[in-house]
């Protein structure tokens, strides 16, 4: 019985991973239909440090083009960033990173997948080597209902302050 199980999960594992593939794939498919990748090269090769610094206003679109597949869903939903305050750390010497706050906008606010979508976010954001941490704005947390509001404070893997 314990094998059948095993081969249950096994199959399961299998059956997951094809669908993560396909849905990335699609969504990169969707962000390449909407936007130019010329530009997304030039956003994501910007200083986002220099960006804030100089308060470019090409801050916005420079996040955005480092995002994944969960740019997709943003784009298709109307959806968006909105940088709500930033905080340096390190410099004189040591590597200068920023810390970030971000809200979202568009009809992002109260959707039921915005647990998955914040972790997206954040999850993405990081990677990029300036980004040392990624936090978002407890006004947020009012579009949830109460159940909402305590799956994705439980749940959701990101930090609102």
């Amino acid at each position: 019985m314990e094998s059948a199980q095993t081969d249950d999960d096994e199959l399961a594992k299998i059956y997951g991973s094809q669908i993560e593939e396909q849905m990335r794939a699609e969504a990169q498919r969707r962000i390449d239909e909407n936007h130019d990748e010329d530009e997304l090269r030039r956003l994501r090769n910007l200083s986002l440090i220099s960006l804030i610094e100089e308060n470019n206003s090409d801050i916005i679109p420079a996040l955005m083009a480092r995002l994944g597949p969960v740019r997709a869903a943003l784009d298709g939903h109307g959806g968006g960033l909105i940088l709500s305050s930033w905080e340096f750390h390190g410099g004189d010497g040591a590597r200068k990173s920023l810390s970030l706050v971000i809200d979202l906008d568009g009809a992002c606010v109260s959707c039921g997948a915005a647990p998955g979508t914040l972790k997206g976010i954040q999850d993405d954001l990081l990677m990029d080597e300036e980004v040392e941490r990624v936090r978002f704005s407890s006004s947020m947390l009012e579009w949830f209902d109460e159940i909402q509001k305590e799956f994705v404070l439980k749940f959701g893997e990101v930090t609102f302050i």
